[in-house]
């Protein structure tokens, strides 16, 4: 009995270990693919209220996961998840490439307010460069890039790719992404990992065409690095002289270099690197203040003989030159996993343990969103009673915006519904507002870190307790979260 009261101790002290490492600013996200159906929608030509359906589901299995983002593929090669006239719509949607829903609507508004609704960004993921995923079929109209301007396009491993090296290639992407910066309600611009494409062996990426037009005597090398350079600075000019206070993550590959080619470099010996292979020198771009936040690809687990996850963890924030460092995992490891480090849930409740611990104000993306469903329920009851238990704020962004908004006001009542509050902001820019709306009891301390005390996450200025008479000496408090997560100093206490 007494062994049996000292591991029920054990697993109680671990459980609030846990629930205490819990930060109060953390980016929770997954990826949702739709190149293929790999996420959303399940299969192509569903009809617009099914899609519908299966999106908010998606939504809420996340969110019951205490993630506070999605980053949704909306464009996975040259087409279109929205209502748009430069490219076609997207035939992972609907069926057919260029075929509107039936019946119409835009899947990216539907996704943004659905989105936007439950109090989580929508990151608007776009494969920049990415033309055709099957290069033998091209089921483009004829006013398409692909067919309008052939000239741009380099065939490789049965893909075709808009070439990085020609600037009216890199402007045009530039200006779809610009579009829909214009037009619709994201929270941010995401790329993945394809620049120039992953290296396969005995297998040239033939542009010499533009190299000899425009490398100008560089090295090929350094050449093919400054195209893709240029590209992220444009495109970070571009949509910040749009809306200023748009947010640019690239997701790349997990390795930037190793160490036995440049001391910067992780100790690490992966076959490719962002550097050498992709040419994405993603750490300039993090120095120059070109992007927002890197999200690298860590879908190794620790201990890994060529990439480990503990080496590279923190090596990647190490090198954030004060710029937010996410974490891609790689959920995706466990769907058939049934032996190894990935068969069970420890791994990834290991290197989220590990972000906490070491990485303040970072967080991580679960790559991705439909694996939930694929494997056993253990990780996500784990992320829904354990890990992410209590809700987290976005960390914010202050080279883009420091100033929090201005206190709530706060009034409150009892009613039949319970201990009712409702509060006014000045709020002269009429910036769009969340609030959050705290509860401390029994005398304890006002600690505005506790997200354990976190009531709501809302945007409507009200809010009812009606647990309040149950309860000693409730004491609530009210605060204003900008666009960017900054948070407003706490309004005045209220209680019963």
């Amino acid at each position: 009995m007494i062994r049996f009261l000292f591991i029920l101790f054990i697993a109680f002290s671990l459980v609030v270990q846990v629930d205490a490492q819990s930060p109060k600013r953390e980016f929770r996200a997954a990826w949702i693919a739709t190149v293929g159906n790999i996420d959303w929608p399940s299969k192509p030509g569903l009809p617009s209220i099914e899609q519908q359906e299966q999106f908010i589901q998606r939504l809420e299995q996340l969110k019951s996961m205490g993630c506070n983002a999605v980053i949704v593929q909306i464009r996975p090669a040259c087409d279109a998840f929205y209502a748009s006239s430069i490219e076609p719509w997207s035939h992972y949607l609907t069926g057919r490439q260029g075929e509107a829903p039936f019946p119409f609507y835009d899947p990216l508004v539907f996704m943004i307010e659905e989105t936007h609704k439950r109090n989580m960004e929508f990151h608007a993921w776009f494969n920049p460069f990415r033309a055709l995923v099957d290069n033998t079929q091209n089921i483009n109209p004829p006013w398409h890039v692909t067919k309008a301007h052939k000239d741009w396009l380099i065939n490789y491993d049965g893909k075709a790719l808009l070439d990085p090296g020609l600037p009216e290639a890199r402007e045009y992407v530039i200006k779809v992404m610009a579009d829909v910066v214009k037009r619709y309600d994201i929270d941010a611009v995401h790329l993945d990992d394809y620049f120039y494409p992953y290296r396969v062996a005995g297998k040239p990426f033939n542009d010499a065409k533009s190299y000899a037009r425009y490398g100008q005597g560089m090295d090929k090398d350094d050449w093919r690095r400054n195209n893709v350079s240029l590209f992220v600075s444009l495109l970070n000019t571009t949509i910040k002289s749009i809306k200023p206070w748009m947010k640019l993550g690239i997701s790349p590959f997990g390795i930037w270099r190793n160490s036995n080619k440049d001391p910067e470099g992780s100790p690490t010996r992966g076959g490719q690197t962002n550097y050498d292979d992709l040419y994405a020198d993603i750490l300039l771009w993090m120095q120059k203040g070109w992007i927002d936040y890197a999200l690298p690809q860590l879908y190794w687990e620790h201990s890994h003989k060529v990439a480990p996850f503990d080496v590279l963890m923190p090596w990647w924030y190490g090198h954030c030159y004060r710029r937010h460092v996410y974490y891609g995992l790689g959920l995706y490891r466990m769907n058939g996993a049934h032996s190894g480090p990935w068969a069970k849930a420890d791994e990834l409740l290991w290197q989220i343990n590990d972000i906490r611990g070491q990485c303040p104000n970072s967080g991580f993306a679960f790559y991705s969103a439909s694996v939930f469903d694929k494997i056993k329920p253990t990780l996500k009851d784990s992320l829904q009673m354990r890990y992410n238990k209590y809700p987290a704020l976005i960390p914010p962004m202050e080279w883009i915006d420091s100033i929090p908004p201005n206190a709530p006001e706060v009034t409150a009542s009892q009613t039949a519904a319970g201990f009712s509050l409702k509060w006014h902001v000045n709020n002269p820019l009429q910036e769009h507002l969340r609030y959050v709306v705290y509860r401390f009891t029994n005398g304890e301390p006002v600690n505005l870190q506790r997200n354990d005390r976190i009531l709501s996450i809302q945007q409507a200025v009200e809010f009812t307790d009606p647990l309040a008479k149950q309860l000693k000496t409730p004491v609530y408090i009210v605060t204003a979260l900008d666009r960017l997560w900054n948070e407003s100093k706490p309004g005045n206490l209220v209680k019963p």
